[in-house]
């Protein structure tokens, strides 16, 4: 906020507080700890950005007689007309190791068209070049990192403040278990592919105990605490309800990797509503599953339940309550929260 009042003071431009503390705490912050407790893994990112920034913020912003909201995110916006109606775009940015189109990707047209991003253009030390030539405190503060309503706290501290620790087991799973034979052998079934392994304790053999595990997530390596082995263990699922966390050791292990996802309906958003699907269409787009994940070749195809999205190639850590966005070249049209 100070850094802000100083570099609007610089521009000779008005500088104002609003509070939307309580409202981010009930939009953003308990959601967070209920997606947690349920053993999924939220993207408080995306949710500010839908939630915050491009709605409450945005209506604040307007009824103070703003015109747009300009914001520093590296992405891009083109405006179209088609059939009468006017269309917009979100594109990537220009410097792809920041392109932040995804943490968008929950926007809508209404939302986009009064939105501005001016650096969207350019390579972020070209950013940082033009605030040294205007002398703007900013000019050399280190890129924010991690969530930003935390602060220097690590994660799972700032979830025991209401998720209490639980002592529950870690099971190792073999890279072998008959599991993944048995998956393979039913590969063509696309409810299969899309759906995560459920395993069971007597799946393989306890190797340690944790505090909790609604504070691990797919993928994870760091915090299990657990030594001995021959390489690293990586979280492959967790269970919330029997407090159990299963882990695979390596980064290869089969249980890592999946060939596609499931979002149900009411979980799915069309920025691009004029792309919509219908039940028993499907389309090939670009899809990543995280920020900053390079964008991978699938298949999305519609049913009555649900968005199913198929990968050419298998992929790593796809996790429960994270969003996967789907791109044209490099225009976001869609996204959706994992199942």
């Amino acid at each position: 906020s100070k850094d802000a009042l100083l570099v609007a003071e610089k521009l000779g431009i008005p500088f104002q507080t609003i509070d939307l503390s309580e409202t981010y705490r009930t939009r953003i912050v308990d959601y967070m700890f209920s997606e947690y407790e349920a053993g999924r893994t939220p993207n408080p990112d995306v949710l500010c950005n839908r939630e915050i920034k491009f709605d409450v913020f945005l209506k604040a912003a307007i009824d103070l007689g703003a015109d747009y909201v300009a914001t520093g995110h590296y992405c891009q916006k083109s405006t179209t007309e088609m059939d009468g109606k006017t269309v917009h775009h979100l594109l990537a940015g220009a410097d792809a190791n920041k392109d932040q189109s995804y943490f968008l990707c929950q926007i809508n047209q209404e939302q986009l068209a009064k939105a501005l991003f001016p650096i969207g253009h350019l390579q972020k030390a070209e950013v940082r070049e033009l605030a040294a030539q205007y002398d703007l405190i900013t000019a050399d503060k280190k890129d924010s990192q991690g969530l930003c309503f935390i602060g220097k706290v690590k994660l799972p501290d700032f979830l025991q403040q209401q998720l209490k620790n639980k002592t529950g087991d870690i099971i190792r799973i073999d890279s072998e278990n008959e599991l993944y034979s048995s998956q393979a052998a039913t590969s063509d079934e696309i409810k299969v592919l899309t759906t995560a392994l459920k395993y069971e304790p007597s799946n393989g053999k306890k190797v340690g105990e944790h505090q909790g595990a609604h504070y691990f997530t797919v993928g994870q390596r760091k915090g299990l605490q657990v030594g001995g082995m021959a390489e690293p263990l990586f979280v492959l699922a967790t269970d919330t309800t029997t407090n159990t966390i299963y882990v695979g050791m390596g980064d290869e292990h089969p249980g890592l990797y999946r060939k596609g996802l499931f979002i149900p309906n009411e979980a799915i958003h069309w920025l691009r509503q004029d792309l919509s699907l219908n039940a028993g269409e499907e389309v090939r787009y670009l899809v990543r599953i995280r920020y900053r994940q390079a964008l991978q070749k699938a298949l999305l195809m519609q049913e009555q339940d649900g968005l199913y999205i198929l990968f050419d190639e298998p992929q790593r850590g796809i996790t429960p309550g994270q969003f996967a966005a789907w791109y044209l070249d490099d225009e976001l049209i869609g996204s959706g929260v994992i199942d």
